[in-house]
C-alpha cells in the first residue's frame, strides 16, 4: 500500500489509471498467448487431419481387396505385353489392370514413406526395394499397420484378437469401358440429331428455292 497514494484526488486517479494500465498490459499478453497457442493448435489438428487422410487413402489402396490376387505384379507394360501375347489367344489386347494397380500401390508406398510412422515407414520400404528389384509383394502386413494407427488416431476400440479378417490386397481398379461407351452413344445421338436438322434446313431451303422460282414465273 506504500506505493499508492490516497490522500488527494489526483493521487487516487493516478493509482487508478496506473491500475487499469497494468490490467490491461496483462490481458493483452494474456489474449497474445491464447491466440498463439490456438493457432498452433489449429496448425497441428490441419497437419494430423492431413496424415491421416493421406494414410487413410493408402490404406484403401493397399487393402481395398480380400479376394482375388493379393499380390502386387511389379512387371512394366513391356513385361505384361509381352506375357500376354503368350498366354492369351491372338488378336486379344493385354490387359493394362496389373500396370494400374502397380501405379497406385507406388503412389500409396511413396506417401506413406513420406507421411507413415517408423515401422510403416520401414515396411513400406521393404515393399519398394522387392518391388524395384522385380519381386511380387503382399501388402497385407503394412495394411494391417496402417489399420491399427489409424483406429488409434481416431480414438476407436481396438479389433479384438476374435475377430478373424482375411488378408487384404490392393484395391481393383474399375474398368471405366462402360462409361466411355456411354459417352460415344451419346455422342452419335447427338450427331444424329444434328444430322437431321441439317436434312430438314436443306429441305426448307429447297422449298424457299421452288417458291421463288415458281414466282418468277411470266406464265
Amino acid at each position: 500500500m506504500r506505493s499508492f497514494d490516497f490522500s488527494s484526488w489526483q493521487g487516487i486517479a493516478t493509482t487508478v489509471l496506473g491500475m487499469l494500465m497494468f490490467a490491461l498490459f496483462a490481458v493483452g499478453i494474456r489474449v497474445l498467448m491464447m491466440l498463439t497457442i490456438q493457432q498452433r493448435q489449429q496448425r497441428m489438428n490441419r497437419q494430423i487431419n492431413e496424415r491421416l487422410k493421406t494414410l487413410i487413402s493408402a490404406y484403401r489402396t493397399l487393402g481395398g481387396s480380400f479376394t482375388g490376387e493379393l499380390t502386387v505384379s511389379p512387371a512394366h507394360l513391356r513385361e505384361l505385353a509381352a506375357q500376354a501375347e503368350g498366354e492369351a489367344p491372338a488378336g486379344t489386347p493385354p490387359s493394362d489392370r496389373p500396370r494400374r494397380i502397380r501405379d497406385a500401390v507406388e503412389a500409396a508406398l511413396s506417401d506413406i514413406l513420406l507421411l507413415g510412422t517408423e515401422d510403416q515407414v520401414r515396411l513400406a520400404a521393404q515393399a519398394a526395394a522387392d518391388m524395384a528389384a522385380g519381386r511380387p509383394i503382399q501388402t497385407a502386413e503394412l495394411v494391417i499397420a496402417l489399420r491399427n494407427y489409424i483406429r488409434l488416431a481416431l480414438d476407436l476400440d481396438a479389433i479384438p484378437d476374435t475377430v478373424a479378417i482375411p488378408l487384404q490386397g490392393p484395391t481393383r481398379p474399375q474398368s471405366g469401358g462402360g462409361r466411355s461407351t456411354g459417352k460415344a452413344e451419346a455422342g452419335r445421338d447427338r450427331a444424329g440429331g444434328g444430322g437431321s436438322g441439317g436434312g430438314g434446313g436443306m429441305g426448307m431451303g429447297l422449298g424457299l428455292a421452288g417458291g421463288r422460282s415458281g414466282d418468277s414465273d411470266p406464265t
